[in-house]
């Protein structure tokens, strides 16, 4: 992809250039001529051409710098002008935390999870139960801390304004908080039409046609396409090359201003008024500012709503999911805990006797009991047996060692894979116990002391941290904190 200079980056460069200030009228004068020029290359992220030949017989192909990585020397339009086909394969990390948190449910399902804990009707991400009452109601509170997409402090805000309760609603939602809708003006226009404080009027049935389902105003890039043929009389071929200028506005700035009167004179034509032409190119415009396709709102939207259900209905086993797929997303896995934690969810700490790797879920405490140490109670070589815990529907989240700070993986796996042989024998006497068993660094232990992690044997941070410092081990540094 060839990246071209912009109004800043003209400005600085031209600046760099001449060792000036970049108020200088100078800089200014030179950033003017250059801006539109390449200025580098780049790769783009996930974008694969597939082709029935060898692709360097047909394109000029180069090394990148990253090894065994040949990228393509074209962009995507001339790729598209050679009729050859270009596809985005991107991943998405809600994905993976959501099918995190369906196998944790699955595993350990709480009172309206629609499976048994055998496994039989599982629920898969296409089982979901849709237009659940709950899960708007949730929405349109703002309570989407970890939710994807609406999660966003921006997202936040127009949630209560907009209050979700259907599916479109979230496609809506999901394409409204952007700066095509934003600098078009329609954001405000359509949430006072949708409250009721403004009547939508359309000037025909064939602009009702193309945007009723969003309240006279165009939210999509598929909206403005449709009304610049209905409206304006263009073809689908004009129409096409309306939506790469659309599509274009970061690498050739704002292209739409080139079919400003097409689309006013063919709206006058057949009838429609100035001001509504000029109303519809101004909203048009606004989409060069990134406007949502709704195609791709509505993938968006069914992730929101899948994730959004699974953190009504099971935070525990979401919090978990979100946590084993950090990093991701907005908040801090702090935020995350403490949001779990307000939603009634039981949050025991690490523990090198109970934690694996990962976060888990755990059979819960009944309220009333100790639901703040969550360790396994003793001491030193003889713990105490822990009293049978009230039974209660709702599991609570064990955080997993990954949760450290500077734990290395290897040595995570290690303590995890030994504590749990032991957990049916004698637990471990001292950190040292441990050590030997594991085979982890000194390392390791050190940032398990310091995390706590060792309660669970009756050993304090203090204890555990002086115990790890009379060890004796190979990797100890002579300087380390």
């Amino acid at each position: 992809e060839v990246i071209c200079f912009r109004d800043r980056s003209s400005l600085r460069e031209a600046a760099k250039a001449l060792g000036v200030a970049p108020e200088s009228p100078e800089a200014v004068r030179i950033a003017a001529a250059i801006e539109g020029f390449p200025r580098h290359l780049s790769q783009h992220v996930g974008g694969f051409i597939i082709t029935d030949g060898p692709l360097c017989e047909l394109v000029p192909v180069r090394n990148a710098r990253m090894d065994a990585r040949t990228i393509v020397e074209w962009d995507k339009d001339d790729i598209d002008a050679m009729g050859m086909l270009k596809m985005d394969v991107l991943a998405l990390g809600m994905l993976t935390a959501i099918r995190k948190a369906i196998d944790l449910g699955n595993n350990c399902p709480v009172p309206g999870w629609p499976c048994d804990s055998s496994g039989a009707g599982a629920l898969t991400y296409c089982t979901v139960p849709a237009e659940d009452p709950a899960t708007y109601e949730m929405a349109c509170r703002a309570d989407t801390v970890g939710v994807f997409q609406i999660e966003s402090r921006a997202q936040m805000s127009m949630l209560p304004r907009l209050k979700p309760r259907c599916f479109y609603d979230l496609v809506i939602e999901v394409a409204i908080v952007r700066p095509g809708p934003i600098q078009g003006n329609m954001v405000h226009p359509y949430l006072r039409r949708r409250d009721g404080t403004d009547v939508t009027h359309y000037p025909n049935e064939s602009i009702r046609a193309v945007l009723g389902k969003t309240l006279g105003v165009p939210l999509f890039q598929e909206q403005a396409m449709l009304l610049a043929v209905v409206a304006a009389g263009f073809t689908p071929g004009e129409a096409d090359k309306l939506r790469r200028a659309i599509a274009a506005w970061k690498r050739s700035g704002n292209q739409i201003a080139a079919f400003k009167d097409q689309l006013e004179s063919g709206m006058r034509a057949r009838g429609y008024s100035e001001e509504f032409a000029t109303q519809v190119f101004g909203q048009i415009q606004g989409f060069s500012g990134y406007g949502f396709p709704e195609s791709h709102a509505a993938s968006f939207a069914l992730l929101v709503y899948v994730s959004a259900w699974l953190k009504c209905h099971h935070p525990a086993a979401f919090t978990a999911a979100l946590l084993n797929s950090q990093p991701m997303g907005f908040y801090a896995p702090a935020q995350l805990v403490r949001d779990a934690r307000e939603h009634g969810v039981e949050v025991r700490p690490v523990d090198v006797l109970a934690s694996e790797w990962d976060c888990t879920l755990e059979a819960g405490t009944a309220p009333g009991e100790d639901r703040e140490l969550g360790h396994q109670s003793g001491a030193h070589s003889h713990p105490a047996p822990h009293p049978t815990p009230r039974p209660t529907p709702h599991p609570a989240l064990r955080l997993g060692l990954r949760m450290v700070s500077g734990l290395r993986a290897e040595d995570g796996h290690a303590v995890a894979s030994v504590a749990r042989s032991r957990r049916s024998q004698a637990t471990f006497a001292s950190v040292e116990s441990l050590w030997r068993a594991s085979g982890c660094s000194l390392h390791a232990l050190r940032r398990l002391a310091a995390a706590d992690a060792f309660a669970g044997m009756g050993i304090s941070r203090q204890q555990a941290l002086w115990q790890v410092r009379a060890l004796r081990g190979g990797d100890t540094p002579v300087l380390d904190d």
